[in-house]
């Protein structure tokens, strides 16, 4: 999925501590294609997940976001879903720097996700840091990443943009 600059979706909500075995389970791990791991992704939290999410939509979780491993496939499994972003009330540093790594945007802002709803429409502008319930009106606003990350996530991710500043 390419980056944009904001993003709009429906949200799929969950709760505290979503770990990596959650969010993509161990016994996947063999698979190396991003489709392949998307089909599995948040299985064992929500059988559904794979055949519900559209393109643009939106995780929106507790606390500790990505705890337990440090395996790159669940980032990687939540944006070859189709998820553009995740926000959350936290998120585990390891999965915070993996999903940076592979362009996957995230934002923290436990106000907007103790306030949001399952199935909520919400637009994200990754600029500003805002994220707007298109359903209820109501606004948050969080730290947006600083220029340079906002860079990193914007190429890509980190193996782009690398590459991208070596050719420049």
């Amino acid at each position: 999925m390419a980056y944009q600059k904001t993003a709009s979706g429906r949200v799929h909500k969950y709760g505290d501590n979503v770990d990596t075995d959650v969010i993509i389970p161990a016994r996947y791990l063999n698979a190396f294609k991003p489709e392949e791991l998307a089909i599995h992704c948040m299985e064992d939290i929500d059988a559904e997940f794979s055949s519900r999410v559209k393109a643009g939509d939106i995780i929106v979780a507790g606390y500790n976001f990505g705890s337990g491993s440090s395996r790159e496939h669940a980032p990687l499994a939540i944006q070859a879903s189709g998820i553009s972003c995740v926000i959350a009330a936290s998120f585990a540093r390891i999965f915070y720097r993996n999903a940076i790594n592979i362009g996957l945007p995230i934002l923290e802002s436990p106000s907007a996700v103790s306030a949001l709803q399952n199935g909520e429409r919400v637009e994200v502008d990754f600029s500003d840091g805002t994220i707007r319930s298109l359903d209820s009106g109501r606004l948050w606003v969080t730290l947006p990443f600083p220029k340079f990350i906002q860079e990193i996530i914007e190429a890509g991710g980190l193996v782009e943009y690398t590459r991208r500043n070596l050719e420049a």
